[in-house]
């Protein structure tokens, strides 16, 4: 929306008007300028709005409802008094990421709308989980093969949606492969829905399933926000693009606003999520926020580098796969519990040391995978 206010700059000098102030307006086409301040928009939303929300929370008595002794009882021992701490607080995360994107994003970008579906979509579908979970007072929500069927729907958007986009219908069609010194592209045709559903998929459930602790989730979304933040600037920027033997594609710069929006609201939001936390994001906001990475990544042909620079989620997410695969085939377990935060928990682990040492990874595993840029 401020985007257009770079159009004062253009007018003045079309009327010959000679204005500091009108020339000052320019600075709103810059995208680096309009990422800074989408960033600084969302973190000072969640900041101002946080006490409202968590109040309007509790009073709807929207409380999290915690596994039993009987489920898991040495987990019950150590999260039993978080019993009552009010969820859904994705409300908050993604609600400060829509309207700061709405204000300094582009709006005739179509990468933007995209992306801002997906986060949508998704939230949408985790605030229902979340409901079900406080209106039936257990862990259970939405049955997985729903959840899947949705996710799905929202595979099957993208994939018409870039394969019958002309600007960037050969480049989506294109799998890119990291590490080559010129740039390794790989056709995907009709597999694009696939590979898009695997992507959506995997990023989505991963950082769901990193939502366990205070903050975990939060502070490593931070990190891999900031990573797609570069990587969205440097595929949308022909020059940039060149000269690091990425793919270019259009439209994609503007995702950089997102992506530091994304950051701004995490660290906001982490305000009130750090241990002891005030609120949880719940499903609403990690599906929101992990269907949004993926997303960013698949606008900017960035989807391989997701493994690494997400690197926390996808150990979570694996950790998870493999205590399920060795339980069913040998009938034992590989971690004392599964997602693998619990497992450093019941190992003795502080909750405070396991989230601070997961972040210090996530941090590590950002920087790795940007400085993959240069090792082409």
């Amino acid at each position: 929306m401020l985007y257009h206010l770079s159009a004062l700059s253009e007018w003045a000098a079309a009327h010959g008007i000679e204005s500091d102030f009108f020339k000052a307006m320019n600075v709103f086409s810059y995208i680096t300028f309009r990422a800074i301040c989408a960033g600084v928009t969302a973190f000072i939303l969640s900041l101002v709005f946080g006490n409202f929300v968590i109040r309007k929370l509790i009073s709807l008595k929207f409380g999290q409802p915690i596994r039993t002794a009987e489920e898991v009882h040495k987990l019950y021992e150590l999260h039993g008094s978080k019993k009552g701490t009010p969820t859904m607080g994705g409300i908050l995360l993604v609600g400060s990421i829509v309207i700061s994107t709405l204000l300094w994003a582009r709006p005739e970008n179509p990468f933007v709308w995209l992306v801002l579906f997906s986060t949508l979509f998704l939230g949408a579908i985790g605030l229902y989980d979340d409901w079900l979970k406080v209106a039936k007072k257990n862990s259970d929500g939405i049955s997985s093969r729903l959840k899947f069927v949705l996710q799905c729907v929202l595979a099957g958007i993208f994939t018409v949606f870039f394969l019958t986009n002309p600007k960037v219908s050969t480049v989506a069609q294109q799998l890119f492969i990291p590490f080559f010194k010129e740039p390794f592209l790989i056709g995907m045709g009709w597999f694009t829905f696939v590979f898009y559903l695997l992507v959506i998929v995997g990023t989505s459930n991963a950082v769901n399933l990193t939502d366990g602790l205070d903050g975990l989730a939060t502070g490593c979304t931070a990190t891999v926000a900031a990573s797609y933040a570069v990587l969205a600037y440097v595929a949308g920027n022909i020059k940039a693009a060149t000269y690091l033997q990425v793919p270019f594609v259009v439209f994609s710069g503007e995702l950089t606003v997102l992506c530091v929006a994304l950051l701004g609201a995490c660290l906001g939001f982490l305000w009130w999520n750090a241990h002891p936390a005030r609120v949880f994001m719940g499903d609403t906001g990690s599906l929101a926020i992990g269907g949004m990475l993926g997303a960013v990544a698949i606008c900017c042909k960035q989807e391989l580098l997701l493994v690494i620079v997400g690197g926390v989620f996808v150990i979570e997410a694996m950790s998870v796969i493999l205590q399920v695969a060795s339980f069913k085939l040998t009938g034992r377990r590989i971690f004392k519990m599964s997602p693998i935060h619990h497992h450093f928990e019941l190992s003795g682990w502080k909750e405070n040391t396991v989230i601070v040492r997961f972040w210090i990874m996530s941090v590590l595993f950002a920087l790795l995978g940007l400085a993959t840029l240069k090792l082409r």
